[in-house]
């Protein structure tokens, strides 16, 4: 039940959900945190906060808080499970149209790859060239000014592109001159991860959540496991035969991520982060050991050159043989 409506809640943020319910509001402080007036009681001052990253609400009027569940609990007056069978049936049709149109941006955008030679020639840069691998992952590229047409020419409102993320306000596609990667999360398509081309911010997601760890299903099932930060170190991984290579879309992993490389007891962890001048990689690599250390997994940190994370080792011209010596000499951690 706890995976259930855990799944529930990242399928549908609580934003998005009471935007669609026509909730007035308008950011206050940060750019994740949401001020407007409470839908569960009559007040004239707004004081009903929704915060975007930790996907919860307060109001400090009548004093109730809590996740989307709890929400539909409250605004319907109905109990815990009764909420969850309302938000699934009131939600399926919505969950599964947007399903549908990521899918159609992820098709759009594997075919303009290969049509792209700055595309390929960047993967090419970054030491990416294994056509299966490509495939396999699913990426794509955003050439920019042409995914709107196609999208409302198969019959997708250009409101619906706007609710999902895939293009701003003015009709401009969000990922434009990125490489796409599609993140799942137990088989569904949760989000999709650009890498700039050029000189705009280099990482850029849909302001969606991420998802779980990526590619989990194919990895699960490998007694040891490679995490590591971003996802073209996942890819040249791949590319080199390290098919347990996982990646969190970062250093920080959520819950639900920590509960699915905690699934099997004893799992073997290799932390491979990247070894910055500032160490920052490596400092992430030693908390996150720990917690999995003392979870009862087994963990060993990776040490990589100095300067390289997995994907520029292998670019820079490192061999399978050359990360299967850094994993042979990987640091053991103990509880």
């Amino acid at each position: 039940m706890w995976e259930e409506t855990e799944k529930l809640k990242r399928q549908i943020p609580l934003l998005d959900y009471l935007r669609r319910h026509n909730w007035g509001l308008h950011p206050v402080g940060s750019q994740q945190e949401f001020v407007g007036l409470c839908p569960l009681h009559a007040e004239t001052r707004p004081s009903f906060y929704v915060n975007a990253a930790k996907n919860l609400f307060f109001c400090h009027g009548c004093g109730r808080g809590g996740d989307l569940i709890r929400f539909a609990q409250l605004y319907f007056d109905l109990s815990f499970p009764q909420a969850v069978a309302h938000l699934r049936q009131e939600l399926a049709p919505v969950l599964a149209s947007e399903s549908e149109l990521l899918q159609q941006a992820v098709a759009f955008y594997q075919t303009q790859l290969p049509r792209h030679g700055e595309a390929l020639q960047y993967l090419h840069q970054r030491g990416l060239h294994d056509a299966d691998v490509i495939q396999r992952l699913g990426i794509g590229y955003a050439p920019g000014g042409n995914l709107r047409r196609h999208l409302t020419a198969l019959g997708y409102p250009l409101k619906f592109l706007r609710e999902v993320g895939l293009i701003d306000p003015q009709g401009r596609d969000i990922l434009y001159r990125r490489i796409v990667f599609p993140c799942q999360d137990h088989g569904h398509l949760s989000n999709l991860y650009g890498r700039s081309l050029g000189a705009s911010p280099a990482h850029r997601f849909l302001a969606r959540p991420k998802g779980g760890l990526h590619a989990w299903q194919t990895v699960s099932a490998f007694p040891s496991t490679i995490l590591v930060e971003g996802l073209f170190d996942l890819a040249v991984l791949w590319q080199a035969g390290y098919l347990n290579t996982t990646c969190a879309l970062g250093t920080r992993l959520t819950v639900a991520q920590l509960g699915q490389l905690c699934d099997r007891p004893g799992r073997q962890v290799f932390l491979a982060f990247d070894a910055d001048v500032n160490h920052a990689g490596q400092q992430a690599a030693y908390a996150l050991a720990q917690r999995l250390a003392h979870a009862g997994l087994i963990v060993r940190i990776v040490e990589l050159p100095d300067r390289h994370d997995p994907n520029s080792y292998f670019a820079a011209g490192a061999t399978a043989a050359d990360f299967t010596s850094c994993l042979e000499h990987a640091q053991w951690l103990y509880p």
